[in-house]
């Protein structure tokens, strides 16, 4: 990849950069890439994908996110303008359903947020944290005694799956059946031999998805289902498959996202076994810097795509209405005009304003529960398994970082421990009864 003058002088100076996030030359050589554009074309044009803007510089991304004239619509009907919404290419997958609050624009947008923001504030997270800490305790009694974990499939996966179910009003038992279809979506190719189980797994996780919203809307128990289903926005209630959107949208930013965050700081944390000793002794005053720095370093959800929605202009580069727009947060994230020694992990690093939840209206609504759970698995791995040391050559990390920068497995080993409680199943089971009995799952303004 590099910047094509001469493609740029027929296209009336515009910088060209045939840019593809998908392809593993983007994977495997993603800083000579972000260097190469933030040097010479912080905002360029690629043919890939049927031809898009990509910003990858700071000040681009952070005017362009928060700019009245680009829209994050994804008009499926066709009956607005046509926009294609978040995703470059558009995923075959989301054909047929919008992608949540992401793939909608204000005064929807605002409406929809209105309805879910008492579900997921600060106060909302803090009184799950008891029963975040016990979902990550009986994880790790499963494995504690054998010496050996898969920090991915035995952990990561497990606890934002439990906790983002229970906060939505569906069993958490149920779990396992929405945990692998979400992240194989991530991760596999389109092409894949596998992508027809994949489907399956798709499908039958809609179907229970479908399944809860209907039993919820007959008989109401709190949680994020219950309050969409009830939503009326723009004077009308949305229409069953707008609503399976929102729905995914929460349920995908909820497990995902956490994962691939917890999965890159394990692995960085096992090379670097020095800054390990130090964040956990000193974890009082450097955790929050700590994940914050992972957070930008290696930003789970490395961007999102846009359209321009009105002839503009940036810096000197046109753009047109219908453009298409890739915002690259992981890219902005290592921008050293921003960033003193960007390409290097500070776990003490100050100001840290880094790009990774989006900026603007559409800022990731769920940052507060992934900054706490993230924080109580680290906690915990720190107390219970602090000579981990992750094994390279089990570790696999999916083949695009395109949509989101994560793992399938993180295997390591470490000094064995005894148990401390329960196993999973019969945990997941008191967690249901207290959800119930409590109530816990209804928005913070109706708790006393």
């Amino acid at each position: 990849m590099s910047i094509d003058n001469a493609s740029a002088q027929d296209n009336h100076e515009k910088p060209v950069f045939q840019f593809d996030r998908h392809a593993a030359n983007y994977r495997d050589n993603f800083l000579d890439i972000t260097q190469e554009m933030h040097s010479k074309c912080p905002m360029a044009w690629s043919d890939t994908h049927g031809g898009h803007w990509v910003a990858a510089g700071g000040d681009e991304v952070f005017a362009l996110a928060r700019s009245a004239d680009i829209s994050n619509d994804h008009d499926l009907k066709g009956v607005r303008r046509g926009y294609k919404g978040i995703m470059i290419p558009t995923a075959e997958r989301a054909s047929g359903v919008r992608g949540g609050i992401l793939e909608m624009d204000d005064p929807e947008h605002r409406e929809f947020r209105a309805v879910l923001n008492p579900y997921l504030s600060p106060a909302a997270i803090k009184k799950w944290v008891p029963l975040i800490d016990e979902v990550i305790r009986a994880s790790l009694d499963e494995k504690i005694e054998s010496g050996k974990i898969d920090f991915i499939d035995d952990l990561a996966n497990i606890v934002p799956a439990v906790i983002t179910l229970a906060m939505l009003g569906i069993p958490v038992v149920k779990w396992s059946v929405y945990c692998e279809p979400v992240h194989a979506a991530m991760y596999t190719p389109p092409d894949s031999p596998d992508i027809a189980r994949i489907g399956e797994l798709h499908r039958a996780m809609g179907l229970d998805l479908l399944t809860n919203l209907h039993q919820i809307r007959e008989n109401p128990r709190p949680g994020m289902v219950d309050a969409i289903a009830r939503a009326t926005v723009n004077g009308e209630k949305p229409d069953d498959l707008e609503l399976l959107g929102v729905l995914s949208l929460l349920i995908g930013g909820g497990f995902d996202t956490t994962t691939a965050l917890t999965s890159h700081a394990l692995e960085w944390l096992s090379q670097n076994p020095d800054q390990r000793e130090i964040l956990s002794r000193e974890r009082d005053t450097m955790l929050d810097s700590a994940t914050e720095e992972f957070l930008r370093f290696f930003c789970p959800t490395p961007g999102d795509g846009r359209t321009f929605s009105a002839d503009g202009e940036l810096g000197g580069v046109e753009f047109k209405e219908g453009d298409r727009l890739w915002l690259s947060w992981a890219m902005a994230n290592r921008d050293p005009e921003l960033f003193d020694d960007p390409n290097t992990v500070d776990l003490e690093r100050t100001a840290n304003r880094h790009f990774s939840f989006g900026l603007g209206v559409h800022r990731c609504i769920g940052s507060n529960l992934a900054r706490t759970v993230f924080k109580r698995m680290l906690v915990a791995v720190f107390d219970r398994m602090p000579d981990f040391t992750c094994d390279p050559e089990g570790t696999v990390h999916y083949d695009s970082i395109g949509v989101i920068q994560g793992m399938r497995h993180l295997p390591a080993t470490f000094t064995p421990g005894p148990r401390l409680g329960a196993g999973l199943d019969e945990t997941l089971e008191k967690i249901q009864l207290i959800v119930d009995e409590q109530g816990l799952a209804a928005p913070i303004t109706a708790q006393k």
